[in-house]
């Protein structure tokens, strides 16, 4: 399988032209991406940010991991410290993860990460889950080889939701990627009832070139989350800044979006439901 950096593990440090030239030294801050959804233990990520000036590979990514920090998180009433362990798949293979607490819709989660002499902290809320209805893989000319998945839900009305929708293809992804425009606030729907298109998203390597549709041939797995509204906002930003600069970890004009106090990056609780489409077999 192929090895993928997960989204943002290794954030270039932004400043002005004139902050180069005065020789201004940014220091480097901890990237955090971690989430714990309904149903699901834990998983956090880390690394240190890369100054804008410095080179980005599989190499020096490598270099910037942290994989000595202690990380726990806490419901309020259980606390759990997290293992790392070594995932394959992933450049950088280097993951956090949870195996006592579960996530649970409505409940509050902390997180503490202390390495060195920096204490990183951040807290987030698992909103109550809405289940897709169906997901189907439609193309627009019966000759096609490709096509996009519609996705169908009912947005409750009496509840305010912010959602995200992810595809994982199996054989080719190891995670689930957030679908490309695929950060919904309600507020925009116009009726309870919801069908929506879902493009392909991004993954930052090795794909140079982005292709937002399916093709036959894919499994495809199906996600729809409901997020906080921090994490809507961390989304949008990321997203803004693939449409700005083409890669977020060189960040255009504006900074991500953050949850984190003393670091950067996310902190994110989900609700989630997932189904698994079938596309014809490939010719």
């Amino acid at each position: 399988m192929k090895k993928y950096i997960v989204f943002f593990i290794v954030i270039i440090m932004s400043c002005s032209k004139d902050d180069f030239n005065k020789g201004v030294n940014i220091e480097s801050k901890i990237v955090v991406e971690g989430w714990i959804e309904e149903g699901n233990f834990a998983n956090v990520l880390l690394s240190t940010s890369i100054p804008v000036t410095g080179t980005i590979d599989s190499v020096s990514v490598l270099s910037h991991v942290i994989r000595s920090a202690r990380v726990t998180i806490s419901d309020g009433y259980n606390s759990e410290v997290l293992r790392v362990k070594n995932d394959k798949n992933r450049v950088p293979p280097f993951v956090y993860y949870g195996s006592t607490i579960k996530g649970e819709a409505g409940k509050e989660y902390s997180l503490r990460i202390e390495y060195l002499d920096k204490v990183v902290q951040a807290f987030t809320k698992i909103p109550k889950s809405v289940p897709l209805k169906s997901a189907d893989y439609i193309k627009k000319n019966v000759t096609d080889t490709t096509g996009y998945i519609f996705a169908k839900f009912d947005d409750p009305a009496d509840e305010k939701n912010y959602y995200q929708i992810a595809t994982r293809i199996e054989g080719e992804e190891p995670i689930f990627v957030p679908g490309f425009y695929g950060n919904l606030d309600d507020k925009n729907f116009e009726t309870s009832f919801v069908s929506v298109q879902i493009n392909r998203g991004v993954l930052l390597f090795p794909k140079t070139e982005f292709e937002p549709y399916f093709a036959d041939g894919d499994l495809i797995y199906v996600k729809l989350r409901t997020q906080t509204k921090e994490a809507l906002d961390f989304w949008n930003s990321w997203q803004n800044e693939i449409v700005n600069s083409k890669n977020p970890i060189y960040p255009s004009n504006t900074s991500l979006k953050s949850n984190i106090k003393g670091g950067i990056g996310i902190w994110a609780g989900y609700g989630q439901s997932t189904l698994i489409v079938k596309t014809p077999p490939k010719k």
